[in-house]
């Protein structure tokens, strides 16, 4: 690989509700790549965490996590993490499911406002999407105030399927006040902002966010930037990270960030 330190700091194993495979093929995937970290972020969806077990799943992650890391210790480096997904909408489970570990890396998702369906399931007409994501940036908002994250993965996640329909007329950039404040709270919390190369894959075509919203973010002062596949099987490992780094340079960054045990380290580009 041209990068010397390329490494994907979002991944998923079969311990998530919708990962296939396990952690070692995950790891055995990222060796193979050559790539110098790989950390795991299984999913916890905060408000689902009880009525799910999802508490389980976690600590089968963990261990599986731990048994791989002795495995590899001359080939990868293997960090323990976890996607604390919607943590303000059950600020219990969030708390439970951080105490189950000395985690190296935090994500921090929104993938269903409170009292919905994740943004995949749902149905978006001209009349509604105006409000859903006025709501979406509110609830955001207050992921970052809570703090109990260290990267705030995928800023435009809905966006990644309001783009399966084209007559919607919706792009990011008609959020820009929305997403400037974002931006400015995550800096001021000294929080990451993650480049989520899972859109590449998609219908939409780009990271998540796109370049524009990376170059702003650089503009405002942002410093840490944590890059991911969002991989849910082992073949998505380490995918678009190798596009994901000259974007990122172009956008003037020149560094990305790893955590380890919490603390953000700069890796040059």
């Amino acid at each position: 690989m041209k990068y010397p330190f390329i490494s994907d700091s979002h991944t998923h194993s079969e311990n998530s509700f919708d990962g296939k495979d396990s952690v070692i093929m995950l790891c055995e995937k990222a060796a193979q790549l050559g790539l110098y970290a790989l950390t795991i972020t299984d999913h916890c969806e905060c408000h689902e965490y009880y009525q799910n077990n999802v508490r389980q799943d976690i600590e089968g992650s963990i261990r599986d996590i731990l048994k791989a890391r002795g495995l590899y210790t001359d080939r990868l480096h293997i960090y323990t993490g976890i996607e604390l997904g919607q943590p303000t909408q059950d600020p219990k489970a969030a708390a439970e499911a951080l105490s189950l570990a000395e985690y190296d890396f935090v994500l921090g998702s929104l993938h269903n406002l409170k009292g919905e369906q994740d943004f995949y399931f749902l149905q978006y007409t001209p009349d509604n999407v105006k409000d859903l994501l006025a709501r979406y940036f509110a609830e955001i908002t207050d992921m970052i105030d809570d703090g109990h994250f260290d990267s705030l993965a995928h800023l435009t996640y809905p966006f990644r399927y309001m783009a399966a329909d084209p007559s919607l007329g919706v792009t990011p950039a008609q959020y820009a006040e929305q997403i400037d404040a974002v931006l400015e709270l995550l800096i001021r919390k000294d929080k990451a902002l993650e480049i989520n190369t899972s859109g590449l894959r998609q219908k939409i075509g780009v990271t998540l966010p796109d370049e524009a919203i990376l170059r702003r973010f650089r503009e405002l002062g942002g410093r840490y930037v944590t890059v991911g596949s969002d991989a849910h099987r082992w073949g998505d490992i380490g995918a678009g990270i190798e596009e994901a780094f000259p974007l990122l340079q172009h956008c003037g960054f020149t560094h990305f960030t790893i955590y380890r045990k919490r603390i953000p380290t700069l890796f040059p580009i």
